[in-house]
């Protein structure tokens, strides 16, 4: 497990999903349908995680792309006072 502070959040989580598909696993076996209709709602739920997991990726990378812009424009505008402050000397 990784040593940070998210690390007890995400094991939550990853328990609370194992234990959510577990629980869907257990209805779709149990549910008296046919078998395509099971296949069917199993797909969906696999579209449905994948595009899940597609957003949440995608939202960080957004956030960190805002963060790293503010980093460099903070290193830019730092670097022009220095030059400025050195310059009038």
């Amino acid at each position: 497990m990784y040593n940070d502070e998210n690390s007890i959040y995400i094991l939550f989580n990853g328990l609370g999903v194992a234990t959510a598909l577990s629980l869907l696993g257990v209805s779709i076996w149990v549910i008296d349908v046919e078998l395509a209709t099971k296949g069917y709602w199993i797909m969906g739920v696999a579209m449905l995680m994948i595009c899940l997991v597609n957003v949440v990726k995608y939202r960080f990378d957004q956030r960190r792309s805002v963060e790293t812009i503010a980093k460099l424009e903070s290193a830019k505008n730092e670097k022009l006072l220095k030059d400025y402050v050195v310059s009038e000397d």
